[in-house]
């Protein structure tokens, strides 16, 4: 068991009738990081994080989580982790307090705790007086901030979260992150996939990109940075570079120079 990495992933492979979604993969991430993971659609991402949070059987390939091997003993591994999906499947007919009563009582969190924590995370999220409502009543952007609140109700050690600011207002979005940055402060390891790069290059400690199932880029935003030879470069000028999205972006200057030319 390492007692330096909270994920452990080594020659992670998801083969789909021949071809590689995600190719020999082998990833470490440190206890109480806050790593983001990047990619174009269809990259890899959402396989991977299905394959280390055990919904989704690898071909080849181990994930460890502190130290317990996902596929080994799913059971001990999973109480330690937390996955929020893009698309959280929730329970329409329970109210927002049902569902964290539900969610407690899968971990055996103590009454006194549970209240507590739910207090707590329904008023970061400004959801404490709609808790009482059903979740089939709840905007898309409250559905996505009660399962946030489910999250992270068991404090888990390692919390993955797919593109978990679709949804969100803006208050709310900074919220998270203000949240997530505490929670690896205390030791908690983030593994967060998401589009907007600006939240990654500001909040996350290192970046993975990944291309075609291979990580094409990994570390930090310096490290990338002199990786590419360019000292000033946002993350959004590395990852365009590096997953052939130079050509998007020139069409997107052109177009916004003829809006002006017309304006």
């Amino acid at each position: 068991m390492s007692d330096t990495y909270a994920i452990e992933l080594k020659n992670l492979s998801k083969t789909y009738g021949g071809s590689n979604a995600v190719n020999q993969l082998d990833l470490n991430i440190r206890k109480g990081e806050l790593f983001g993971f990047l990619g174009p659609n269809g990259a890899g991402k959402t396989t991977t994080i299905k394959m280390m949070t055990g919904l989704l059987e690898p071909s080849t390939g181990s994930v460890k989580v502190n130290g317990i091997d996902i596929w080994e003993e799913p059971v001990e591994a999973k109480k330690k982790i937390a996955y929020l999906p893009d698309q959280p499947n929730l329970y329409p007919k329970l109210t927002g307090w049902e569902f964290l009563r539900f969610i407690g009582s899968v971990f055996k969190i103590p009454q006194n705790t549970f209240e507590k924590r739910a207090e707590e995370y329904l008023k970061l999220f400004g959801l404490y007086y709609r808790a009482g409502e059903l979740i089939e009543s709840y905007s898309h952007g409250m559905k996505q901030k009660i399962a946030l609140c489910g999250a992270l109700i068991h404090n888990p050690e390692v919390l993955f979260l797919d593109e978990p600011t679709v949804g969100l207002d803006p208050k709310s979005a900074r919220s998270l992150k203000s949240l997530l940055r505490k929670l690896c402060d205390r030791g908690t390891t983030v593994f967060i996939s998401t589009h907007i790069l600006e939240i990654a290059e500001r909040m996350c400690d290192r970046v993975g990109i990944i291309r075609n199932g291979d990580v094409i880029a990994l570390g930090t935003m310096e490290e990338l940075r002199q990786g590419e030879g360019k000292e000033q470069a946002s993350l959004e000028d590395i990852f365009l570079e590096l997953t052939g999205g130079e050509e998007s972006r020139e069409l997107i200057s052109l177009l916004d120079e003829e809006q002006e030319e017309v304006q």
